[in-house]
């Protein structure tokens, strides 16, 4: 009790601060999401998305030994698939020679100690940009689960460390686990996106891939048949458990700063490791308010990605990795 005990005593400089901060940062908690495209040389800026890039395989390259010469020891990669390689059964997904699988491969001989993480969903090559295969208007749960795994096994032939579903498909952890370990790939693992809500902090993701739902009255308008609605909590923990139980080596919440109760309610519900999403919609609006000096740019930045650390997260997948990497380093 007062005057005894006071809390003030252990702000009173730096130091003492430093000494009882219960939560840390480090280049090794951050994964770096990345847009990959065809060609040579090619680096284009995503317009809502300020600082990231679509880059072709060989620049990729050099930016992973970049970052991981900074510490950043994981990398969750993304491919803008030509319009001509795209149908209803996303067949490109499996496609040995793809870009994804070419990309995994580079990455790979190039810096084999960095982590690879390749996206496991349908979504960059549908003609209609869903995460599954629509039969009857709708999307087939367990047709996608199939060409989902097809997709995992031709990732983990081209040297994938994990594989990380996002399709929030029924059952797909499970079909992932099973195929993976009959191609016997048994230590490739999985980081399950399993509590992504249905959110529209996505919008400059989809830019960047070109992978929003097209408008077609015969199919679903958007995603919220499989994502999750975001005003529910339990079922976010139920949809973690079962992955868990089904394979998943790490679980994901998405997004991240504005679902930070689900990320401790997952964190306390499972015994694996809980990655965290710092999503497009939420890296675009630091960057748009610091431009007009709304907000400090890299103060807000460091508080948020600390934020999602002491919430639970043992990784964060964020836009943001380089440049906390770089601020972290100093």
């Amino acid at each position: 009790m007062f005057p005894l005990q006071r809390g003030r005593r252990l702000r009173v400089n730096e130091s003492i601060r430093s000494l009882v901060r219960e939560t840390t940062l480090s280049p090794s908690d951050f994964m770096f999401p990345m847009f990959i495209t065809e060609g040579e040389n090619v680096k284009v800026e995503i317009p809502s998305m300020v600082g990231i890039y679509r880059r072709s395989i060989d620049l990729t390259v050099e930016e992973v030994k970049e970052i991981f010469a900074l510490g950043i020891r994981a990398v969750n990669i993304y491919v803008k698939v030509d319009e001509s390689l795209k149908d209803n059964t996303g067949k490109e997904a499996w496609n040995t020679d793809g870009l994804m699988q070419r990309a995994i491969k580079a990455i790979k001989t190039a810096c084999p100690e960095m982590i690879v993480m390749p996206d496991v969903a349908l979504d960059p090559y549908s003609i209609y940009g869903h995460d599954g295969i629509i039969e009857n208007g709708d999307i087939a749960n367990d047709a996608t689960n199939e060409a989902l795994v097809k997709m995992a096994v031709s990732h983990a032939q081209a040297g994938a460390d994990f594989v990380a579903p996002s399709d929030m498909m029924d059952g797909r952890v499970l079909r992932l686990r099973q195929g993976l370990d009959a191609a016997g790939f048994h230590n490739v693992g999985i980081m399950s996106y399993s509590a992504k809500y249905a959110s529209a902090f996505y919008g400059p993701f989809r830019d960047a891939l070109d992978s929003a739902p097209v408008d077609n009255a015969e199919i679903p308008k958007d995603k919220k048949t499989y994502q999750m609605d975001y005003a529910n909590r339990i079922e976010a923990i139920k949809e973690a458990l079962m992955d868990v139980e089904e394979g998943a080596d790490m679980v994901m919440v998405k997004p991240g700063i504005a679902y930070l109760d689900i990320v401790r309610e997952v964190k306390n519900a499972v015994n694996v490791p809980v990655t965290v999403f710092h999503v497009s919609g939420e890296y675009a609006m630091i960057k748009a308010a610091s431009e007009r000096g709304w907000l400090d740019h890299d103060k807000i930045m460091m508080e948020q990605l600390m934020c999602i650390k002491r919430a639970g997260a043992s990784l964060i997948s964020t836009y943001f990795a380089k440049e906390a990497a770089i601020l972290l380093n100093k």
